[in-house]
């Protein structure tokens, strides 16, 4: 039996759905937040609300944005006939955050899965087809996770685009500041293929 009345209990069972939070967890940012409800809850609900009905997916690459484009699709700087292919938000946010890549994006919303029954037409594949034809586009860079399903999605888009543009992806092996005592035998791997000349 719970120790939280229900309208409390409702929140936490809500917020233990997050990913990272379990009920553990979601029982000790409830509490937090109705400690401080004046600083943290009303604030946080507001901008939930807000976000609830404001957030929109980006008509042309998929982004979360506040309007039917996103803001890297309608700044025409970054219109250089480069399309990054990420997974998720998640990804492309991660590639923004490095500031290294300025052309635009596209998410697929996931990746192909024969366990999952996930193919080509559940996932953003064929609009990315569609805006290679579309926007003049040189190159398509495959910035995909590297698991199986990542590398088996790369592989099937970067088939449908053969002889269509440029398609490259992302290097992969050694990070930087990474010890190579401390990386598993896959990326030693990956990074010995890709060694390029010094």
């Amino acid at each position: 039996m719970s120790e939280a009345p229900g309208d409390i209990q409702t929140l936490i069972d809500l917020m233990a759905r997050l990913p990272g939070l379990g009920p553990r967890s979601a029982r000790r940012a409830v509490l937090t937040m109705l400690k401080k409800r004046g600083q943290v809850m009303a604030p946080l609900a507001q901008s939930m609300a807000q976000v609830a009905l404001s957030a929109r997916d980006c008509v042309r690459c998929g982004n979360i944005g506040d309007s039917d484009l996103c803001h890297i699709c309608r700044d025409d700087r970054r219109a250089n006939g480069e399309i990054c292919v990420v997974e998720d938000v998640a990804d492309l946010w991660a590639m923004e955050r490095g500031r290294a890549f300025r052309g635009r994006y596209h998410v697929l919303g996931g990746t192909l899965s024969a366990l999952d029954a996930i193919g080509p037409d559940e996932l953003r594949i064929p609009a990315l087809i569609e805006r290679v034809g579309d926007e003049g586009v040189t190159e398509v860079i495959l910035a995909l996770n590297a698991t199986v399903d990542g590398q088996t999605t790369a592989h099937y888009i970067a088939e449908r685009l053969e002889g269509r543009v440029r398609v490259t992806s992302l290097a992969q092996g050694v990070p930087v500041g990474g010890e190579l005592d401390h990386l598993d035998d896959g990326t030693i791997g990956a990074a010995l293929r890709a060694r390029r000349s010094v």
